[in-house]
């Protein structure tokens, strides 16, 4: 079974938690099987590995997720990446492509296409496994998954089947409707569009040729800026007469906002936090090394990080996203695929950062023009490599790389690094990768 699972997301509605790089299917939240806990995405890879272990996964992203999918999941998964947005459309013909010419999947093998966050039961993709069928038997070009509604909601759209049974034809499709509207949706059997898709590999294949100028992955992941933003409901699916959809009837929810993600915290506080029992139907999260005290809060919300911290009502937090889009600070958070980096203090002309390095990893080799740098190494055990010279490296050891150095750090086990930038100049853009060093 081929699965690609949609990574996008800006980062903004679960703020401070999420930002640019980490979006919320990186946040960890939900105990998993051995009680750690674990982020959405890899939630929803436990999940599909349980329901077919030989499934092939692939995330298509955007670049600035990729670190974040390897540090969660390492390289169990393949990864297409966008080089810009551009809507579900263009990604999945990229996905398709990738498969196709990067993987060489054949054109007759079932893909079904799903978001990365659903928070949902194990059966939600051991039905997956009827897609599969459904798509091989081939009596549809195109193929979904209906949840069946538990309420009437203004949040989705809706797909209307011709019968009632397990698998059925597609009638019509509807968009998100005002409640009354929804009401009638499902006095006529509507399911909710859970916006997973099935279909072989050359069907999608020969709708990208059809819509859009390109030769194969290469050529159109070369120009992917140019092609044009549009849903793949609108692409493909409203010009699709040959529809089925299998009928799912089990917990969905798509997980938005701060009061549904607290809706499914097996606890009411992460980190170090108190809450004293005047307080009533509130969470907090906790990602700061201080802790938060809270007493006779009801119905809230206190999330705290290095990026900010958020004090809300519940309901009110559905609408923080315009708010956050004009809060600009830069990320003091992010995991990379060889660790993570924290940033501690900003001053005009430093900057202090916590790194941890993963064992057996590195940092890339590379120097800075504007900028001199200091690690003190806080605990663990590697090596740096200054201008190709190796160094054997433990706790309490301090390394000075002035400007124009070349320099990285392997780590033997998890390393701990002080990081002290300096200069009047400091950027992300400061920086010149070389290739691995002579020893």
């Amino acid at each position: 079974m081929n699965i690609v699972l949609l990574s996008g997301g800006s980062g903004k509605r679960l703020w401070p938690l999420s930002n640019d790089i980490r979006s919320k299917q990186f946040i960890k939240m939900f105990h998993g099987k051995d009680g750690e806990l674990e982020s959405m995405v890899q939630r929803v890879y436990g999940q599909i590995c349980s329901a077919d272990p030989d499934a092939r996964v692939t995330i298509a992203t955007s670049k600035s997720q990729v670190s974040a999918i390897k540090n969660q999941l390492g390289n169990k998964v393949s990864v297409c990446v966008e080089p810009t947005r551009r809507d579900t459309f263009p990604a999945i013909a990229l996905a398709a492509m990738y498969l196709k010419d990067v993987l060489h999947v054949a054109d007759d093998e079932p893909v079904i296409v799903c978001p990365v966050d659903p928070y949902v039961e194990n059966s939600y993709f051991e039905c997956f496994n009827e897609l599969d069928k459904l798509v091989r038997e081939g009596k549809y070009n195109l193929n979904l998954m209906g949840v069946v509604p538990t309420y009437p909601s203004e949040k989705y759209g809706y797909v209307i089947p011709v019968t009632k049974d397990n698998i059925s034809d597609v009638s019509e499709f509807k968009e998100k409707p005002d409640l009354e509207t929804a009401k009638k949706y499902l006095g006529m059997g509507a399911l909710w569009n859970c916006g997973v898709f099935a279909f072989k590999l050359g069907y999608v294949v020969k709708r990208a040729h059809e819509l859009m100028d390109f030769k194969d992955y290469h050529d159109l992941f070369e120009h992917y800026g140019d092609c044009n933003k549009i849903s793949f409901d609108y692409a493909v699916v409203e010009h699709e007469d040959s529809i089925g959809v299998v009928r799912f009837d089990g917990s969905w929810k798509d997980i938005g906002s701060w009061n549904t993600f607290a809706e499914e915290m097996h606890e009411n506080v992460i980190g170090k936090a108190t809450l004293n029992e005047t307080c009533e139907n509130t969470n907090v999260v906790n990602e700061l090394d201080i802790p938060i005290l809270g007493m006779g809060l009801k119905n809230m919300i206190i999330a705290a990080s290095n990026d900010g911290i958020l004090i809300s009502d519940k309901e009110q937090s559905s609408y923080i996203k315009p708010f956050v889009e004009h809060i600009s600070s830069q990320i003091r958070y992010a995991e990379k695929s060889w660790g993570s980096f924290t940033v501690l203090d900003i001053q005009n002309d430093s900057m202090t950062i916590k790194v941890v390095l993963l064992p057996d990893h590195r940092l890339h080799y590379h120097s800075h023009e504007h900028r001199d740098e200091v690690w003190t190494i806080m605990s663990g055990e590697g090596t740096v490599v200054l201008d190709g010279k190796r160094r054997d490296v433990s706790a309490g050891d301090v390394i000075r790389m002035p400007r124009g150095v070349k320099h990285t750090v392997i780590a033997k086990t998890q390393l701990q690094i002080m990081e002290v930038q300096l200069g009047t100049d400091i950027s992300v853009e400061d920086k010149i990768k070389y290739d691995e060093w002579n020893d």
